[in-house]
């Protein structure tokens, strides 16, 4: 399949789950991969079974929340393809509390993985979406079809008890994505967003001693309470969690020219919640 062929795809977090999956589909479909994660191993897994597969990819060790690594990010996919196509802002964890209990360090850390970093890589791509366009648009031409794709949450949506500040934070990329849809719409960039419900990942298995990230040196607890992991067929419609295969699906519709005229939009993958 060529859907994507020959198009420079960033996509952060994508040493594992969505991030990985969504990787490994571009690829199928022709595009050439950026893998970015805050640990290089990850990423470059991703990225080697890509190219053991037949395809294209690099993999770039960021934290998304540093500029240094924004500026890494960039310089390495233009240094390497020289070009930026796609940019899909997918990187980001949990760590949760009740609203009453949650700490500055806990709100910050949300608000800067889920809203200011996404904006920062965005701002980053100018030079290579917003103004690449406008010289192909110079003297009556056309600018190509460049996408932006952010990962929201149906907590961003719909909220959700103990995720105040990821909630918040997932809210806010939508304000961006609507925004930025509008600002850059003229220049053929079409910005779009994905409210994901309850996927298989690791930010959705059981609790435990096992599943954590560490930022700052702080070892910070992943996952949710097995009673609610339990409770997921009574409250979905088709009885299950989603894959992280079934959630890039709707990421590369929105990367690819199918979404010619899809802008400003939140597409939510819920298994029909």
């Amino acid at each position: 399949m060529t859907l994507l062929q020959g198009k420079t795809a960033i996509i952060t977090g994508s040493g594992r789950g969505i991030g990985a999956a969504t990787a490994e589909l571009f690829a199928e479909l022709g595009a050439n991969v950026v893998v970015t994660d805050i640990d290089l191993a990850p990423a470059e897994e991703t990225a080697n079974k890509i190219v053991a597969a037949g395809g294209t990819a690099i993999a770039v060790q960021a934290d998304v929340t540093d500029d240094g690594g924004i500026e890494e990010l960039i310089g390495q996919t233009m240094n390497t393809y020289n070009a930026i196509d796609i940019l899909v802002n997918n990187a980001g964890y949990t760590w949760d509390g009740m609203a009453h209990k949650i700490s500055d360090d806990q709100w910050d850390a949300m608000i800067a993985v889920h809203l200011t970093a996404p904006f920062k890589i965005i701002r980053a791509c100018i030079p290579h979406m917003r103004e690449q366009a406008k010289k192909e648009m110079a003297n009556g031409g056309t600018a190509k079809a460049r996408k932006i794709v952010n990962i929201s949450s149906t907590t961003g949506t719909r909220g959700n008890v103990g995720q105040v500040n990821y909630a918040a934070g997932k809210a806010g990329i939508i304000g961006v994505t609507k925004t930025l849809s509008k600002e850059w719409g003229r220049f053929n960039i079409q910005v779009n967003a994905v409210a994901f419900g309850m996927i298989d990942t690791r930010l959705t298995q059981s609790e435990g001693e096992e599943n954590f990230t560490e930022r700052d040196g702080q070892r910070i607890k992943l996952g949710i309470p097995e009673q609610r992991r339990e409770m997921v067929p009574m409250f979905t419609p088709m009885g299950r969690a989603g894959t992280p295969q079934e959630a890039a699906g709707p990421v590369a519709f929105l990367a690819s020219n199918l979404a010619d005229f899809v802008s400003g939009q939140v597409i939510e993958v819920t298994g029909g919640l």
